[in-house]
């Protein structure tokens, strides 16, 4: 016997034009080198529509590619519905990409046209030359830099021009739910990008699921600052779940930095604020003495949110910040710890410690943690550690045109997601580390996350990031490359006394080294990769 219900088709078109219905007078506010740009919804409704005429104008095919090399802003959320909403698909190319990779994905995801800020095409300029499929450029003034009106090779577009000559378009009526919406592609593999391709359906669906209480809780009366890149992983969801809520939207624009984030904050009333601990870290002490009580969410991902961090912000603005995790391939929304009815009962610290878990997996979403190589569960018991694999909806289940595919899932077609983790009785998952960041330590494993936790716990300490160095009788040991705040001095000495407490004696770093920034990757995730390049030779003290 089959359910009575009608077959409708879950499309992105349905969160756009729920937004141009119901709520055409909530704000989109864009921040730029000129000031902040007020729009309206029903405004941003009818600019969205005119750009999909745009793509019909210039010839984009029924499912081509529609690539962005922009900040976020009110044209690339215009980007974000025009294309995926008229049949095409959205490809974010991440603007922190080393040269040779941006060639391939462009390349590789067969790009028609791509959308660029003018503020940034110094960027991609000498790469055109290597664009095989690419026939237009589209140029959005940002207020920084040239419009260039011509470019060899290329048909030349200024972006407020096709809009001006365009009529609203009218979405087809066909559009299939597993018709793909869009493309990203991952930024922390070995060897080049990975491309992921979202469907109408698992965007549908991963917006409902960032719209639930116990995940992002996006809302028609929520203020939200998506700090979080447009071009990494859907901006973590919160560009689909605002326009499908109705929420005002605050786009920071190029300006990233703490006095910028925090000034937003600030002046716009912001509700939630999403980026990595990187932005976090620079923001926080903008934010001292000043009214942030309209705040009520601060999610963070990308990175383990070390504790200190989130306390530091529990006690300056009310708030802890709120850890999630998920990557490219879970669309990414995949966990969010949001404490239980019980667990608020606990005393303040132990709450702070369960927030340094990535909580219980989202509504959608199932997890398993398996003994690598095996599809086998393992005990949840808070101790026994294996890979986190993932499957559900909004979860990728291949990668694009790429015979890498057999690596990243199990047999049965489950995401093996690369993090090690453990899950207590309750199901809260806590991230041990990245498999290829555990250092193995004689037959011990040791988590790099565990001692960073610790290393940034020190007040003087402003980031700190922990590698393995290779060791003549253990194999490897822990190497701490310190960050001091600046004014201040600290010496090794110091730092192992301030964490000795907390670690065994295996677990402490054999060195620490002072460095004046932990370099990062192009999400803003600290880049152990190229620390570890940079100290491969570095020979530890003998103990």
């Amino acid at each position: 016997m089959k359910g009575l219900m009608q077959p409708t088709q879950l499309t992105i078109n349905y969160l756009f034009d729920r937004a141009e219905k119901y709520h055409r007078e909530k704000t989109i506010v864009t921040a730029t080198a000129t000031g902040r740009e007020r729009i309206t919804y029903g405004e941003w409704a009818d600019r969205t529509r005119r750009l999909a005429t745009a793509l019909d104008t210039l010839g984009i095919s029924a499912s081509g590619r529609v690539a962005t090399f922009a900040w976020n802003t009110q044209r690339h959320l215009e980007l974000y519905f025009a294309a995926p909403c008229s049949g095409r698909v959205l490809h974010t190319l991440n603007i922190r990409l080393f040269p040779e990779q941006l060639t391939y994905i462009v390349n590789h995801a067969e790009d028609e046209v791509i959308f660029i800020d003018s503020s940034i095409y110094g960027l991609i300029e000498p790469l055109l030359s290597t664009f095989t499929t690419v026939k237009h450029l589209v140029f959005m003034n940002d207020g920084k830099g040239e419009v260039p009106t011509s470019v060899p090779g290329f048909q030349v577009h200024e972006y407020e021009a096709l809009l001006a000559a365009a009529k609203p378009a009218v979405w087809p009526s066909n559009i299939d739910e597993n018709q793909a919406a869009s493309m990203c592609y991952t930024s922390g593999t070995t060897g080049n990008p990975k491309g992921v391709v979202y469907s109408h359906r698992s965007t549908y669906l991963h917006t409902m699921g960032a719209m639930m209480v116990d995940s992002l809780a996006a809302r028609e009366s929520d203020i939200i600052l998506p700090v979080v890149p447009m071009f990494h992983a859907n901006s973590w969801g919160l560009a689909h779940a605002g326009v499908a809520s109705g929420a005002d939207l605050i786009m920071p624009g190029p300006d990233l930095s703490g006095p910028a984030i925090a000034n937003l904050i600030v002046e716009e009333k912001v509700t939630v604020a999403a980026g990595v601990p990187t932005i976090w870290m620079a923001v926080l002490p903008e934010l001292k003495g000043r009214d942030t009580s309209a705040l009520r969410s601060i999610p963070c991902g990308g990175s383990a949110v070390p504790k200190a961090l989130s306390e530091a912000y529990r006690e300056q603005t009310g708030l802890p910040i709120l850890q999630a995790w998920g990557m490219t391939e879970t669309s990414p929304i995949a966990a969010v710890c949001v404490l239980s009815k019980a667990d608020l009962l606990l005393p303040q610290e132990e709450q702070a410690e369960l927030r340094t878990t990535v909580g219980l997996i989202s509504f959608g979403v199932e997890m398993r943690v398996v003994e690598p190589g095996t599809t086998t569960p393992l005990p949840w018991d808070g101790e026994t550690s294996g890979e986190l694999q993932c499957a559900g909806p909004w979860i990728a289940a291949n990668y694009y045109n790429d015979p890498r595919s057999g690596e990243s899932f199990a047999e049965d077609g489950w995401l093996r997601t690369g993090d090690v983790a453990v899950v207590d009785a309750m199901g809260r998952i806590r991230l041990v580390d990245r498999t290829k960041d555990l250092i193995k330590s004689g037959g011990e494993w040791i988590s790099s996350v565990d001692v960073e936790n610790e290393l940034m716990s020190h007040p003087k300490i402003a980031e700190a990031a922990v590698i393995g160095v290779s060791h003549p009788k253990w194999s490897e040991r822990p190497l701490a490359c310190v960050v001091v705040k600046p004014g201040e001095t600290l010496t090794k000495e110091e730092v192992l006394e301030h964490i000795a407490p907390s670690l065994a004696k295996w677990q402490m770093p054999d060195d620490v080294v002072f460095i004046p920034e932990v370099p990062k990757t192009s999400v803003g995730k600290f880049s152990k990769k190229t620390l570890r390049e940079q100290f491969e030779n570095y020979v530890l003290p003998t103990i």
